[in-house]
């Protein structure tokens, strides 16, 4: 099992590496592949240097953001107990009537609603900052229109694919994945923040809300990884 990087660099060939492999088949590649892409227009700007105001802040935060995708994707490789908030997106990862976008918003949802207060909160202690401190959240936000964009080029992709197999699955599909909104899950992901940053001090209560944010994440990606098509949109069929 390779260490767990240390610079967006790092992250980048570890997350290449992941992708190469897993079949482009497995629901945990498809996160993967869309988380792949975001890490490496987060390096482009970090490198650009025009897009965060406290690149160093964002460049740890970054690799710790990173580091518990992969920690719970090197749980579920060597039989690990992997965490709450990412169990579905390992458990369905090739149950028939899945589909790609399916798992990508599982993904979305289980590293946005719980990784990222994680990484937010630990990149804060780290640097001896508060989230309150204003570049912060102004970074955090910047990382939105990066997310959004990847997130589009998703749902559009999607779209393009239903356009051409109109029929009594696609209904319900629509229905769930509209269900789920990246600009609700980053703010409410910035709700966490400041409300692990505040119950931090607590100790036993923190690690409880900490335990619980996990389970309440994962029951929401669960309920993502519905199953409902006929045939799954990655090469494979189901039985009728």
């Amino acid at each position: 099992m390779t260490p767990v990087p240390d610079t967006v660099a790092g992250v980048v060939a570890r997350l290449s590496q992941i992708q190469r492999s897993l079949s482009p088949a497995d629901g945990v590649a498809v996160f993967n592949a869309m988380y792949l892409r975001v890490t490496e227009q987060v390096a482009a700007a970090l490198e650009a240097g025009t897009t965060f105001e406290d690149p160093e802040f964002m460049h740890e935060l970054d690799v710790r953001f990173a580091g518990l995708w992969i920690a719970a994707y090197d749980a579920a490789v060597t039989g690990g107990k992997v965490p709450s908030a990412w169990a579905p997106l390992f458990e369905e990862r090739n149950t028939r009537g899945i589909f790609p976008i399916q798992y990508a918003l599982a993904g979305m949802n289980a590293h946005i609603e719980n990784d990222l207060p994680l990484a937010v909160v630990a990149t804060c202690r780290s640097r001896g900052v508060t989230p309150g401190r204003g570049a912060v959240h102004r970074d955090y936000e910047a990382v939105n229109d990066l997310l959004a964009g990847v997130e589009s080029e998703i749902r559009r992709s999607f779209l393009t694919e239903i356009g051409q197999r109109v029929d009594e699955e696609v209904g319900p599909l629509v229905h769930l994945v509209s269900a789920w909104k990246i600009d609700k899950a980053r703010d409410l992901a910035w709700v966490n923040v400041e409300t692990l940053w505040a119950t931090g001090p607590l100790g036993f209560l923190a690690a409880r809300y900490v335990a619980m944010l996990g389970h309440t994440v994962g029951m929401a990606s669960r309920c993502l990884l519905t199953p409902v098509g006929r045939r799954l949109l990655l090469g494979t069929s189901t039985a009728p």
